[in-house]
């Protein structure tokens, strides 16, 4: 009897060691964005022992990275049960309150967490800053205070300095944070995570050369981590698009980079969608579209495909298609809706509601309108979309179509396409408006508007005088005769100062000759001699101007 106790301790003793070595495998499958291997090898563990708290955590963990919520929280209430580091799953269930904005919540779950930990504990804290900075909610100040306490605890602990790493660089403190992940990968040189970080940080001071060279250096200890390729191919496809006339080659890079980080993943349809998320950034749709049907035959339950068939049936042509997958993904309450998925919607909507042909259906216009707004409330600088798409109908002509899509693209300062959208909503609204009576209280408000956007663009840009043009122009349609004197004014002495080249471009003489006969108009009930004299202006740069001349005998 004694013996039979012996031999299930020992059968205990090395069950644990088991399970301590297959966790320890599930976080470097983790770590290697191996998820579904991960999922598996924890499931395992848990089917083996339901007591362990950690293992039901940790794979809690990959289904909220995941956004699947529910299944996370199934796990952490399970882990709740469970007698060995339950307390863990509190954590979980904090970080599911912080998405909630439920803080008051969430710290309660971490006090839980950390109520009966041993003094040399760390884990608990580590956790706790990752859930911080994890959540949909970020909170990097109290992440680094979290972190801060498990490095009181062990200064070298090299897990508690990537993490704070991450949450300085969350935080936009890159020198911090070089530190930190220097100091991780100092403390435990088999964290290549540590080390390939740091070439992070050169991509994001877009030193991309340097940042290459960086993850080259990951891949010289270890060419089987797979991270780093993706690392890579996020960092070519960036050079490409800061600099053009690199773009086609880095492009290919970026690919074969992307089709390297796949190849070192279990092809899952988690890594799946994260190879049609990188389609979506390198605009390859047709690609896309490809993939996205090869994942409905694998899985037609997984609202997120919706996602990616109806970016690729946008760009593809096909906005019937578009706009049924985002709505039959944005209606689902648990799916996490951003941005990019109402500015598709909305955008399908518009084109649907406009042809080549200028014929507008207002309705469904209006529906994309109200769609893209909703996407701006999400993600403010999805503005910077949205112009090429303004400039299509702008090409059409559609002026009051276009002047609403700039409306919108042209409300953030922050924009880099401020300067230019806030250009074309003013001279598409000028144009919407020009054979509108000017007495109408809706045409006023649009040409307020106009000469508002290009007030913006002098602001931006003094030195753009063909603001002073289109703001003559709404002057000249609202009747104001000072606005009129005073902008076509301030044209004209601007070009003039600009040299004899510039006066002689015919382009510049037919607009010089508009602000003189503008000019002229405007005096001609005021100031006769004023008016003569302007209109004798336009007779020496163009003698056989007709407008001049029947207003010159008028006026006799």
């Amino acid at each position: 009897m004694n013996k039979f106790k012996i031999f299930s301790l020992a059968i205990v003793a090395s069950a644990s060691v088991a399970n301590a070595q297959d966790i320890k495998e599930a976080k470097k499958a983790i770590d290697a964005e191996q998820f579904q291997k991960a999922k598996s090898l924890l499931k395992s563990i848990i089917k083996a022992k339901p007591s362990d708290g950690e293992a039901n955590f940790v794979l809690g963990n990959i289904y909220l990275n995941q956004s699947v919520v529910d299944s996370a929280k199934i796990y952490y209430l399970n882990g709740i049960e469970a007698s060995d580091k339950k307390n863990l799953n509190y954590i979980g269930l904090g970080q599911i309150d912080l998405d909630n904005k439920n803080v008051a919540s969430a710290q309660a779950n971490f006090a839980l967490a950390t109520k009966d930990i041993k003094r040399k504990d760390v884990d608990e804290f580590i956790y706790i800053g990752r859930a911080y900075m994890n959540s949909n909610n970020p909170d990097y100040t109290n992440a680094v205070a979290s972190l801060k306490k498990a490095l009181a605890i062990d200064p070298q602990n090299a897990t508690a300095l990537l993490a704070i790493g991450d949450a300085y660089y969350g935080a936009n403190n890159q020198n911090d944070a070089y530190k930190a992940y220097r100091d991780a990968f100092t403390a435990d040189p088999t964290l290549l995570r540590a080390k390939m970080q740091l070439g992070v940080l050169l991509k994001g001071a877009k030193s991309y050369d340097e940042a290459i060279k960086s993850f080259n250096e990951v891949i010289a200890i270890n060419p089987n981590y797979g991270p780093v390729y993706r690392e890579l191919a996020e960092t070519y496809y960036k050079w490409g698009r800061n600099k053009p006339s690199t773009a086609k080659v880095n492009l290919q890079n970026a690919i074969t980079n992307y089709e390297k980080y796949l190849s070192l993943t279990d092809y899952s349809l988690d890594s799946k969608m994260r190879h049609a998320d990188f389609l979506i950034l390198v605009k390859d749709y047709k690609s896309l579209e490809t993939v996205a049907n090869k994942m409905i035959a694998e899985d037609k339950v997984n609202p997120r495909i919706f996602r990616y068939l109806g970016y690729a049936a946008y760009e593809n042509g096909n906005v019937d298609v578009a706009i049924k997958s985002l709505e039959d993904y944005i209606k689902v309450p648990t799916n996490k809706v951003i941005g990019s998925d109402y500015m598709y919607l909305g955008l399908a909507k518009i084109k649907k509601g406009t042809n080549a042909a200028g014929t507008v259906d207002q309705a469904s216009f209006d529906a994309g309108i109200a769609n893209i707004k909703k996407a701006i409330e999400l993600e403010p600088l999805v503005v910077e979309e949205l112009g090429d798409y303004g400039k299509e109908l702008f090409g059409k002509k559609q002026w009051a179509q276009a002047a609403a899509i700039y409306e919108l693209s042209s409300s953030n300062a922050e924009s880099k396409n401020y300067l230019t959208d806030n250009v074309y909503y003013g001279i598409a609204l000028y144009y919407a408006n020009l054979d509108k009576k000017a007495t109408s209280p809706e045409v006023a408000a649009d040409l307020a508007k106009a000469d508002a956007a290009f007030d913006r663009v002098l602001v931006a840009s003094p030195s753009y005088d063909e603001a002073y043009l289109y703001k003559g122009r709404i002057a000249n349609l609202l009747e104001k005769e000072d606005q009129i004197v005073k902008n076509y004014e301030t044209y004209v002495a601007n070009i003039t100062a600009k040299g004899a080249e510039e006066m002689s471009k015919p382009a510049t003489v037919k607009k010089i000759v508009e602000a003189y006969n503008s000019i002229g108009a405007s005096y001609a009930n005021t100031d006769k001699a004023k008016a003569v004299e302007y209109f004798n202006k336009t007779l020496v740069l163009d003698p056989t101007n007709s407008y001049a001349t029947q207003s010159m005998k008028a006026l006799k």
